[in-house]
């Protein structure tokens, strides 16, 4: 963004009236790209040729930024799937690769770092205790006996908070169940922090700094496209990913198998045979979220 364009979108929408009694001036200031994020239309409610704009000039944008070709899918939900997740707490060991895993496939700032993933160190004699639990354990030194390892992230809830109080209309649940951000709408209020329970989403207080060499240039609109500064963020269950047929980042490189992801709504997934088959746990589930995200003793 220009300097003479540096406010954020929300002080800039809420002097545009201003602006707008007073002459047409103030508007001339931004340029066409900046003006079309500035008041696009929910992505929603966009016509194929909108959308496929919108695409053509994002790839266009960040494949000038980063100095290599960009795609931004907006690839749909498939029919008859629902998205869920299980974690196998007995298999776990805490080595964060998941969590790094996931930084480097959905393009998450560096400086100011954000992860999408947080994985905490629980006492075996305790359970889980969120107000004891460690989130700066070493993990070159794992797994540590007496302890078990507990990695949180959004738990994509059937009944989620956080859509409920966003005031712009900015963050939904899609057909599949993916819980997703529209960036450009987005007004960086945090009523969506404050109301999810498993602080699973992130605001970026600063401009997102991520290495030309390091960004990933396959993205979706609604997942891991580079953000800005002052919108908030979340995981997708690897958007760009799933809806291509492939596991999320943080499934495909744990080292133990403890991670397993599928479609609730196939009964032969391997999803679908640990609900029916092991104790499953949901975290907070006296909220009445609904997670599709859901925690197992595989052995």
């Amino acid at each position: 963004m220009q300097e003479k364009n540096s406010k954020s979108r929300r002080k800039f929408l809420k002097t545009l009236p201003v602006a707008l009694a007073g002459s047409a001036v103030a508007l001339s200031s931004c340029n066409n790209m900046e003006f079309e994020e500035y008041f696009q239309k929910n992505f929603r409610t966009l016509s194929k040729e909108d959308i496929d704009e919108i695409l053509l000039n994002l790839e266009n944008k960040y494949s000038e930024k980063y100095g290599k070709k960009f795609s931004v899918s907006a690839k749909t939900a498939m029919d008859n799937t629902l998205f869920g997740y299980a974690l196998d707490l007995s298999r776990c060991i805490g080595c964060r690769r998941c969590e790094y895993a996931c930084v480097k496939e959905n393009n998450q700032s560096r400086n100011p770092q954000i992860h999408w993933i947080k994985v905490l160190q629980m006492e075996k004699e305790k359970g889980i205790d969120f107000m004891d639990s460690n989130i700066h354990y070493d993990p070159e030194l794992v797994p540590e006996e007496g302890y078990f390892y507990l990695p949180v992230s959004c738990q994509q809830c059937k009944n989620p908070p956080c859509i409920k109080v966003c005031p712009a209309k900015a963050t939904w649940k899609e057909e599949d169940g993916i819980i997703v951000v529209d960036y450009n709408w987005c007004i960086g209020c945090r009523y969506c922090m404050a109301a999810c329970p498993y602080g699973a989403r992130h605001f970026n207080w600063g401009e997102p700094n991520v290495p030309d060499e390091e960004i990933n240039p396959v993205t979706h609109y609604l997942g891991n496209r580079p953000r800005i500064k002052g919108v908030v963020e979340k995981c997708t269950f690897c958007i760009q990913r799933v809806r291509e047929g492939k596991y999320p980042s943080c499934v495909e490189i744990c080292p133990t198998g403890s991670r397993k992801f599928g479609n609730l709504l196939d009964p032969d997934s391997e999803i679908r045979y640990i609900l029916e088959n092991k104790r499953v746990i949901v975290l907070k589930g006296e909220l009445n979220t609904q997670p599709k995200f859901y925690y197992y003793f595989g052995v």
